[in-house]
């Protein structure tokens, strides 16, 4: 009972873990990404329809609708430069976006009586060793401009933009290398011209994602993806997932491993009852009572180490989630403490499989005591 108790209770806190690694990153690309993204199917940039956007803004739970310029670019800062990704986005981004709520230096502007600002994330803040308070060094933007010929000055084949800093977000690593600048900004360092990246939508709140999602689908053809944020991050939570499901697979073996107990156990109480069930036999018993008996044995051993492990397995998530006991032991981390988030059918899906365990284990003690 100890031994299937323990795996149970360590299954349900890994997946609870793995559940609450999910919602996070939820939490993340909600700040981050759009609620429905259009892309080009082919390329990286695509001919903007005015109509079509229009058409897209009218839909009824839509709040609004960001274009995008979006490529890799150079960044300078006195003596120091590194590659960024590079996103000019237009007005609405100031005024809406929720990325403002990841401030943590200077101000949330791109624009500002007519002067044009840079927004920074914390990898390229400390790269590049950005002070905000030097506000006599700007930061050079360098991109490759689109010509067919090229001239024997270098100089002449590169677009600058020179901008000063506003702020500086920090999010997490992997979204930290970006640089968001206004459009008009993006389109003259590219010469996308009307061409955009991306189209990012963002629906008002409570609204259905997915109804919005299929009308948006509706409007633009064949050529354009149309994801919504877990599609967006598709190969994040597929690798999760696939995590989930090992880590599942390799803890069950260890419970069966644990199960070989129950087989070992029941064996030899079946070598100990041989009197008993020659006695049983004699009363009247058939193969099937018998067997009856010693399943009912390894269920009961089964049931109440599985109830264990789930009680307590659930115990320790309600604590971690509530008190956040575990701490994470980064300093930089988005939050303090492991995140988890406990689901039903985890608890349904292990008490099962724990279950079908411990009975299979119980059939040859069983099947051998029914024939004595």
């Amino acid at each position: 009972m100890l031994g299937i108790g323990i795996g149970t209770l360590a299954l349900v806190i890994v997946l609870s873990v793995f559940n609450g690694l999910e919602e996070l990153n939820r939490k993340i690309f909600k700040s981050f990404d759009a609620d429905i993204k259009v892309l080009p199917k082919s390329g990286k940039s695509f001919l903007l329809d005015k109509s079509k956007i229009a058409q897209i803004k009218a839909i009824k739970d839509v709040w609004y609708v960001t274009e995008v310029i979006q490529d890799n670019a150079l960044v300078k800062y006195e003596n120091s430069q590194m590659v960024v990704t590079l996103k000019g986005v237009d007005e609405t981004f100031q005024a809406y976006s929720p990325l403002k709520k990841s401030l943590v230096e200077g101000n949330f502007v791109l624009t500002k009586d007519s002067i044009n600002y840079a927004f920074v994330g914390g990898n390229v803040y400390a790269a590049l060793n950005i002070s905000l308070q030097n506000i006599i060094e700007p930061i050079e933007i360098w991109y490759p401009r689109n010509r067919n010929s090229t001239s024997l000055n270098p100089d002449d084949n590169i677009n600058r933009e020179i901008l000063n800093i506003s702020g500086v977000y920090s999010l997490e690593q992997l979204h930290d290398d970006y640089v968001y600048v206004p459009l008009e900004v993006a389109k003259q360092l590219t010469e996308y011209g009307d061409k955009r990246s991306a189209i990012e939508i963002q629906v008002k709140p409570n609204a259905d994602i997915a109804k919005v999602q299929e009308s948006v689908k509706n409007i633009l053809d064949e050529s354009f993806l149309v994801q919504n944020q877990d599609e967006q991050n598709a190969s994040l939570f597929r690798a999760i997932k696939i995590e989930k499901l090992f880590i599942f697979i390799a803890l069950m073996f260890i419970i069966g491993i644990a199960s070989f107990n129950i087989f070992f156990s029941l064996t030899m109480l079946v070598i100990d009852k041989q009197q008993d069930l020659k006695t049983l036999f004699a009363m009247g018993a058939d193969e099937g009572l018998i067997k009856r008996v010693f399943y009912a044995e390894g269920a009961l051993v089964s049931f109440i180490g599985a109830m264990l492990g789930l009680v307590l397995g659930g115990l320790i998530c309600f604590l971690q989630e509530r008190y956040g006991i575990i701490k994470m032991g980064m300093e930089s981390s988005i939050v303090d403490a492991y995140p988890v988030k406990m689901q039903l059918s985890d608890f349904l899906l292990t008490a099962v499989s724990i279950i079908i365990i411990t009975l299979c284990a119980s059939y040859l003690p069983a099947k051998r005591a029914a024939k004595n």
